[in-house]
Parts: structure tokens; C-alpha cells; sequence
């Protein structure tokens, strides 16, 4: 993606309620996502260059740069360890299986994480393989059976290509930086957000219910 995932601990001094935000920046998404006892992780992409530039911040410079972003909204930021960053690219195996083996996670596919999906994505993979083996089991066949094996192949990576085509677009579409787009995704997301029904299916199948 020519982009880094930026992630940082940092605990807030005013209470963040559990209340996870995201903006959605040209650069990429930004996400203040909560933790207990009022700590927060960031995670933040940025293009290669921005994500140089921050990194090489000193301690002040880079809360400095939090805070823009986060707006002051939780009080005085507290940065807890050295953040750390990583390239951020889109994969998905070949194959999931081989005899007796099964892919599963980021060791099956990596996605941008837009909207923190990529752990959803692992999780329906776990709940598929479990399911599979599952139903192996009661007819009394090998757990390792192929024919197993490959049901969840198929039942995973259609999920997999198509969900990560929608996060692939979803970042391709933010990061354009047009004043005419960025009314038409306000207003887009204002319409979804009033649509309760729309909403609750997009939730639904983000979360795998």
C-alpha cells in the first residue's frame, strides 16, 4: 500500500468510556481504540514518507502529533512504550490447506486495517475450522480428513477475498483527497447511520453474527 501501520499504547488523563473513534484521513485511517483502566491503543496508517517523519519525532514531537489527531478529546495524552510500525500489504494464501494442516489468521491472509476487520476475519476462520472439524468428528472420520479440510478452504477464502476487497476499497476511496468526495462520504455515511437496518447488517457481517 506504500503506507505503515503506526501503533502506540498511551493512557488518557479524562475517562475515554470504552468509546473507540476512527477518522478516516488521506494519508489513511486513524483509531483510538480503548483498553482497560483508561489506556488506549493507536493505530494509525500513514503514507511511507508521513510515517518516517513521525517515527523520527522526539517523545514530545510525537504526542504532539496525537493529539492533532485525537483532537483533545481524553485530556493529556501519556504515551506507554516506544511505538512501532509496520508495512502495511495485502495477502492472501494460495492455498489454506495441505494433509493435516490448515492456515488460519494472518498466517491465511493480511489485510489493510481499516476498521480493525483483520482480527474479525481471523475469528470467523477459527469458528469455520472448528465447525468443520466438528462435524468431522461426529461421523467419526480423521480430523485430518481432506475432504474436511477442504470445506473450509472454500467456505474461508470466498469471505476472505471478498471482505478484503471492500477494506481494499474502502482505504483506496478515503485516501483521495477531493472536497467533492469527502462531502459525498460525509453525507453517505450520515444517510447509513440514520438507516438502523443498513447499519445492523453491516455490523453483522463486519463481526461474522
Amino acid at each position: 500500500y506504500g503506507q505503515r501501520g503506526i501503533v502506540a499504547n498511551v493512557a488518557f488523563s479524562e475517562p475515554h468510556y470504552g468509546v473507540a473513534i476512527q477518522h478516516f484521513l488521506p494519508g489513511g485511517p486513524f483509531a483510538v481504540l480503548p483498553l482497560k483502566n483508561n489506556r488506549a491503543c493507536i493505530t494509525w496508517s500513514a503514507a511511507e514518507e508521513e510515517a518516517r517523519r513521525v517515527l523520527a519525532l522526539d517523545h514530545a514531537g510525537f504526542l504532539a502529533e496525537l493529539d492533532k489527531r485525537v483532537g483533545g478529546r481524553f485530556g493529556e495524552i501519556t504515551l506507554l512504550g516506544k511505538p512501532q510500525a509496520w508495512p502495511l500489504n495485502l495477502k492472501v494464501a494460495r492455498s489454506y490447506i495441505a494433509p493435516r494442516f490448515a492456515l488460519i489468521g494472518d498466517a491465511a491472509h493480511g489485510v489493510h486495517p481499516i476498521a480493525g476487520n483483520g482480527v474479525n476475519l481471523a475469528l470467523r476462520d477459527v469458528a469455520a475450522l472448528v465447525e468443520c472439524l466438528v462435524d468431522t468428528a461426529r461421523l467419526g472420520l480423521d480430523l485430518g480428513d481432506r475432504e474436511a479440510l477442504e470445506r473450509y478452504e472454500r467456505w474461508r477464502r470466498f469471505d476472505t477475498v471478498t471482505s478484503a476487497a471492500a477494506y481494499d476499497g474502502l482505504n483506496r476511496l478515503f485516501s483521495v483527497d477531493s472536497v467533492l468526495l469527502r462531502a459525498a462520504r460525509s453525507a453517505g455515511l450520515s444517510t447509513l447511520d440514520r438507516i438502523g437496518v443498513a447499519k445492523n447488517l453491516i455490523i453483522e457481517e463486519a463481526t461474522g453474527l
